[in-house]
């Protein structure tokens, strides 16, 4: 993957780099070049994930990157690498913006997701030169770069001090929008997007609440509508449209017997009709 390198006075700059307090003097990418792919959305979160925090990340990410609206987010595991994963399914734009030099991609776990992003016409970057590593400082100052990148910054799942807040904090010195996910209040991992409710964030629950905040007009949608195969598909398809997602919850509604029960989660997956969230959920693609 060759490493190319760029200055301030490079037209393929990003425009909103040069408006923040430090932009950066030389940025570093694989890929496409970083210039303005606008609008832009970015979305992080918690990197301790919940199935709730997946789901809403997953279908955020996906339907605006559906929608042409460039994702832009940290490769970070957690929300960071959901959103990457769903704008790659979506087949977008997606923009990665990592905390230390690009020869070494961080976590190593996302460098396959990292490959398919670039396959997919996608952008690594970062302004720390080959050999640097990614140390706790850099990813503090690497949230500046990911909140400028974009025109609105929301957060979907954080705890109260979640590191992520920091980027909103950034986006709001920039004078960006920012939006947060609602979760439950029983969750820890929704007290910091909660809280930005509080303080006067855009409440987010779907892509369409993004897209009326950027003012953009939203795709003619073809509304293709999720049926089973069998009875027995149809029934779990059914009950997964109500938001349930829990495994054993999805079995004891659907009051089919056990083994009936896995196989028809199996041909489900193998269809492509259904996808795991992971710790037993499940949702529909």
């Amino acid at each position: 993957m060759k490493i190319n390198k760029i200055t301030k006075q490079h037209k393929h700059y990003p425009s909103y780099l040069c408006e923040i307090a430090h932009p950066p003097k030389e940025l570093f990418y694989i890929g496409e070049p970083p210039t303005d792919y606008l609008p832009a959305v970015t979305i992080v979160g918690s990197r301790k994930i919940t199935p709730y925090g997946k789901d809403t990340t997953y279908r955020l990410a996906f339907d605006l990157a559906k929608q042409g609206i460039t994702i832009v987010s940290g490769l970070a595991l957690g929300v960071d690498g959901v959103a990457h994963q769903a704008t790659v399914d979506a087949r977008g734009r997606g923009i990665a913006v990592l905390a230390g030099g690009l020869d070494k991609i961080h976590p190593s776990s996302h460098r396959n997701l990292a490959i398919e992003l670039l396959k997919k016409g996608g952008t690594i970057i970062s302004e720390y030169t080959e050999g640097t590593p990614p140390l706790k400082q850099n990813f503090v100052a690497r949230n500046r770069i990911v909140a400028a990148l974009s025109d609105i910054v929301i957060i979907t799942e954080s705890t109260e001090a979640g590191g992520s807040l920091i980027t909103a904090n950034f986006a709001l010195e920039q004078n960006k929008q920012v939006g947060a996910v609602p979760g439950p209040i029983t969750s820890s991992l929704s007290i910091g997007t909660n809280n930005l409710l509080k303080s006067g964030a855009h409440v987010i629950t779907c892509a369409e609440d993004v897209l009326n905040i950027l003012g953009v007009q939203t795709k003619e949608k073809q509304q293709l509508e999720i049926f089973g195969d069998t009875q027995e598909e149809q029934v779990i398809i059914d009950i997964m449209k109500e938001g349930i997602t829990e495994l054993d919850q999805i079995q004891k509604r659907s009051e089919l017997e056990p083994a009936i029960f896995s196989q028809t989660i199996t041909m489900l997956e193998i269809s492509g009709k259904i996808r795991p969230l992971g710790a037993a959920h499940w949702t529909l693609r």
